[in-house]
């Protein structure tokens, strides 16, 4: 999957209620304070795209894993060390970034589809960035994206919802929530107005990284992948870790057109509705 190799890659953390409660990770931003209790925690780095020029590489404080390539539409690669790893259920935006004199003036999500942010459990991890790249196959977008008309409401994203299975042993168990893209803290304007802000202003401190450094030593992309935060898991996704074997199956889909049971059916018989939903499915290995 390399079309997005030159793509800034950005995620999310805590934007949606209660995920990061789950996750284990709530201490990990005992002390980020934010202008809302909603308010999503801060954004890290899961992929930097190589320099278009040299920099100076001393302005540049990102660990090397992270200029490594990470998506893949088809697989999950587990780490080569013990670790316990989940899948996080997403929505991902590729989006169109604007600079005015060096720095990040405006960003406009272009397309969205189903995001796998999968993710190490460990406590104690520095940064939130090193639970999020360990090499290739440790991230996941769909290939099947969906045109967005506008990022507002009214738009056509209103409609959509997202869900998640894990196919283990030939069982299909679902894994996170059905919800409501609109059930995100922060989206459409209030999201663009946030993330401008936290990427031009995000220090390095506890877990987040100085994000409008890392762009500058990226020579400053022109587009990104962003996911915008894991929704909810149900018991059984909260309790679950990744085997090899595995399948993670991420939708978004139409809910004007197709209704969540006969999303489990698709699922089921691998036959899915390329116009009204975004599919991501993933072998674990």
């Amino acid at each position: 999957m390399p079309k997005y190799e030159n793509f800034l890659g950005l995620g999310i953390a805590g934007n949606f209620a209660l995920h990061l409660e789950q996750a284990g990770e709530l201490e990990d931003f005992k002390n980020i304070i934010t202008a809302e209790e909603a308010a999503p925690k801060g954004m890290f780095p899961f992929y930097l795209p190589k320099p278009l020029a040299p920099v100076d590489q001393a302005a540049l404080h990102a660990k090397d894993i992270l200029c490594v390539y990470p998506l893949s539409s088809s697989n999950i690669k587990l780490p080569s060390f013990d670790a316990n790893v989940q899948a996080e259920p997403e929505v991902g935006l590729i989006c169109d970034l604007e600079y005015v004199a060096g720095k990040l003036s405006k960003i406009t999500p272009s397309y969205f589809g189903a995001y796998n942010d999968c993710s190490i459990r460990v406590a104690g991890a520095s940064k939130i960035s090193d639970k999020k790249n360990w090499g290739e196959y440790s991230k996941g977008f769909s290939n099947t994206l969906i045109k967005i008309d506008k990022f507002e409401e009214g738009g056509v994203m209103d409609s959509y919802s997202l869900c998640s299975f894990l196919r283990r042993n030939g069982e299909l168990h679902a894994y996170g929530e059905d919800v409501e893209l609109c059930g995100y803290s922060y989206f459409y304007e209030k999201l663009l107005d946030w993330m401008l802000n936290q990427i031009n202003t995000q220090e390095d401190f506890g877990p987040l990284e100085p994000l409008e450094e890392y762009i500058m030593a990226c020579g400053n992309p022109k587009e990104a992948l962003i996911s915008i935060g894991a929704t909810r898991y149900t018991e059984y996704g909260e309790k679950t870790f990744l085997q090899s074997g595995d399948e993670v199956v991420i939708v978004v889909y139409n809910r004007d057109k197709i209704k969540s049971q006969d999303v489990t059916l698709m699922i089921q018989n691998s036959a899915y509705d390329d116009k009204n939903m975004s599919v991501l499915a993933q072998k674990v290995f």
